[in-house]
């Protein structure tokens, strides 16, 4: 394990700025007539059996053009850019369980997907419930407020979208790998705190019994190992953890945060994507932040914007610091505590 140390920039392409992504295309993919024809094939002889979403495995799909398209994905997100958008999925063509269907497929292949809530919800809703995100145990995927910069609990993140919004909500994603490199250049004396990591606000979702809804150590948000840079950046979180139990963060540490959250929401740093119907954006969490403009729903009520989301593992995912990699007191790459599980 290379120790944490600030003297290292990040050289992987993973380090990009919004100038660098707009430039290449590499990351960008639509699907083919014969990808497409593929998933129609895969998911129609899975259904004609009785098996739709979460109901097959990676070993039950036979199409050499999806293993292709996933392989792909999984070099271009872990030895890439560090994000991927697949383009051109005609939702409006299939009904919900079908589109579920395909979306699995896409998945299973890339990695093991993973519930991301105490419900047990393993394809989610993003959509707004008319919740307020200023609540700390409301998520603001059930909002339609802007967000900060933040990662999520596992590997990856991937979103579907099947209907856009009125206005505004666009996806926003920046490289913590270059924000860190930025960081090292600028500010290297707040690069020890962020080392040191904090204590997360776990929002009721972590184990069983837990005397104290945080994580019980503290969370590095910049961890190296194995010669990589990961981070785990969530600045409501860590102020709300460290507030909870009494430590409210110092002020170089909220310098440290709120000169991330400045970087990310720079020109510089900040990519903006406006969603089209049928697109497919898959984020790799440790090297990729993302955030959400706050948006508007058309009046009619009949077309609220809602996007199908999944939190997965990595295929083949790099080697993290245990500590850095156990997000909710479950153990490394473990997602958090089923309420049934915390009833039992």
């Amino acid at each position: 394990m290379m120790k944490n140390t600030p003297s290292l920039p990040v050289t992987e392409k993973s380090a990009w700025t919004a100038a660098d992504l707009a430039a290449d295309a590499g990351w960008i993919r639509r699907l083919s007539a014969g990808e497409t024809a593929a998933l129609e094939r895969v998911t129609a002889d899975l259904a004609a059996m009785g098996r739709g979403a979460q109901q097959f495995e990676r070993v039950d799909i036979d199409a050499p053009e999806l293993a292709a398209l996933a392989d792909w994905a999984v070099a271009e997100l872990e030895h890439g850019r560090g994000c991927v958008l697949i383009k051109g999925l005609e939702v409006e063509r299939y009904d919900r369980s079908r589109i579920e269907a395909m979306y699995w497929a896409l998945t299973v292949l890339m990695g093991q997907p993973m519930h991301h809530n105490p419900d047990g919800d393993v394809i989610g809703e993003v959509t707004d419930k008319g919740l307020d995100y200023n609540d700390p145990l409301i998520r603001g995927y059930k909002t339609r407020q802007k967000l900060y910069f933040h990662c999520d609990g596992l590997d990856l993140v991937s979103l579907l979208c099947l209907q856009p919004s009125m206005s505004g909500g666009e996806s926003q994603i920046a490289s913590s790998m270059a924000v860190y490199n930025e960081i090292l250049a600028t500010r290297p004396e707040y690069l020890p705190v962020l080392y040191e990591g904090f204590h997360f606000n776990l929002r009721g979702e972590g184990e069983a019994g837990e005397s104290h809804p945080v994580t019980r150590h503290k969370v590095p948000v910049y961890s190296w190992c194995d010669g990589r840079l990961s981070c785990r950046y969530l600045r409501k979180a860590i102020i709300e953890g460290q507030a909870f139990i009494g430590e409210p963060i110092s002020d170089l540490a909220r310098e440290a945060l709120d000169y991330m959250q400045e970087l990310c929401v720079s020109d510089r740093f900040r990519y903006d994507m406006t969603f089209e119907q049928g697109d497919i954006q898959i984020l790799n969490n440790y090297v990729t932040l993302h955030s959400r403009a706050a948006f508007e729903d058309w009046p009619d009520g009949t077309r609220k914007r809602n996007l199908l989301r999944i939190w997965f593992n990595a295929r083949g995912g790099r080697k993290l610091d245990p500590k850095f990699a156990d997000r909710y007191n479950m153990g490394p790459r473990t997602p958090m505590r089923l309420k049934s599980e915390r009833a039992a």
